[in-house]
């Protein structure tokens, strides 16, 4: 396949995405909310929703990959109705116009929240031994927000699309995406460091999976073509995982600064998340999220190609106006 289509092109992820492509000469569409300064490489198609009208965008193109939605945020009400209309109404009304124009494949950028909040740890009784538990590509789904529900409705209405017309669907669920643009904890962390303040983690225990956007770019193209993607559903990492203290000084190291930890207790961190209504932010922070991505890595024959320190090193560079 050759010719592509791009929504949310000028997003964190479609925007690296289409610079990547647009620098392989290949034919690519990119889709964005509002009119932008270079109308030659993107069209404008509104909002995503049950609505927007693709009439005669998608003619010609061999596959889509779905960067747009509505992004998680920790600071807003929860409210699924919003979620619902975007991530889940607007990816199936977007699939069956793919289907109809001729689409072969269809890439959603789907969360691995659609997996659940955190990974657990714990003893196995019978070796007497540590277990961390890593999120698997065929888990049985447990999403716990109104995010994390929508996407997965998302998914489910794209294999219903899938199984009706052969529009070849492949879902990549996604942990922290990091890189140029990020924003988030990792953006607010990053700001705290650079202010020199010590923070209250050194106590933390825990590992994230984490995938840089260098990594993630090239997954996704090498999702475009490959013939063993269809009807999979991937999930992603670095294939590095690390603890909150960890992540804080490889950062703090890249940015020529010192991570000043200090100890202090977990719990009492949690409690005051919650006190100040920082709960969720504070679980990412202390909590365990790990995927297994060995299946990935096998039916696609693909491995991160840029180290976890590479990418925060490009990801600091990269930023050196700030975030």
């Amino acid at each position: 396949m050759s010719k592509i289509c791009i929504t949310g092109a000028n997003g964190f992820i479609g925007k690296k995405l289409f610079e990547t492509l647009i620098k392989s000469g290949k034919p690519i569409r990119g889709f964005v909310r509002s009119t932008i300064t270079d109308n030659n490489k993107y069209v404008t198609a509104g909002d995503i929703s049950s609505d927007t009208n693709w009439k005669n965008l998608l003619i010609g193109y061999d596959c889509i990959i779905h960067c747009a939605g509505m992004a998680h945020n920790m600071k807003k009400k929860d409210n699924l109705e919003n979620y619902l209309a975007v991530n889940t109404k607007g990816t199936k009304h977007l699939a069956e116009y793919a289907s109809k124009a001729g689409v072969k494949r269809f890439i959603f950028l789907s969360s691995i929240k659609v997996n659940g909040e955190k990974t657990s740890e714990g003893i196995n009784v019978l070796t007497n031994s540590n277990f961390k538990k890593k999120f698997s590509y065929n888990d049985i789904e447990a999403p716990e927000d109104s995010y994390g529900i929508s996407k997965f409705e998302a998914e489910k209405e794209l294999w219903k699309i899938s199984a009706k017309t052969g529009l070849e669907v492949v879902v990549i669920r996604l942990p922290l995406v990091y890189g140029k643009g990020a924003k988030g904890n990792l953006a607010r962390l990053i700001k705290l460091l650079a202010t020199g303040l010590p923070l209250p983690f050194s106590l933390i225990n825990n590992k994230r999976s984490l995938i840089g956007i260098d990594n993630l770019v090239d997954l996704i193209i090498r999702c475009v073509d490959h013939p063993s993607a269809a009807g999979k559903t991937f999930l992603v990492s670095d294939g590095e995982d690390l603890s909150t203290p960890d992540l804080i000084k490889q950062i703090a190291f890249t940015m020529g600064c010192k991570a000043k930890l200090f100890p202090f207790p977990v719990s009492l961190l949690k409690f005051f998340g919650y006190i100040l209504g920082r709960k969720s932010e504070i679980e990412r922070i202390t909590g365990s999220l790990r995927v297994d991505i060995s299946h990935t890595r096998k039916m696609l024959n693909w491995s991160p190609p840029i180290s976890v320190e590479e990418g925060i090193k490009r990801m600091i560079l990269e930023n050196d106006k700030g975030f």
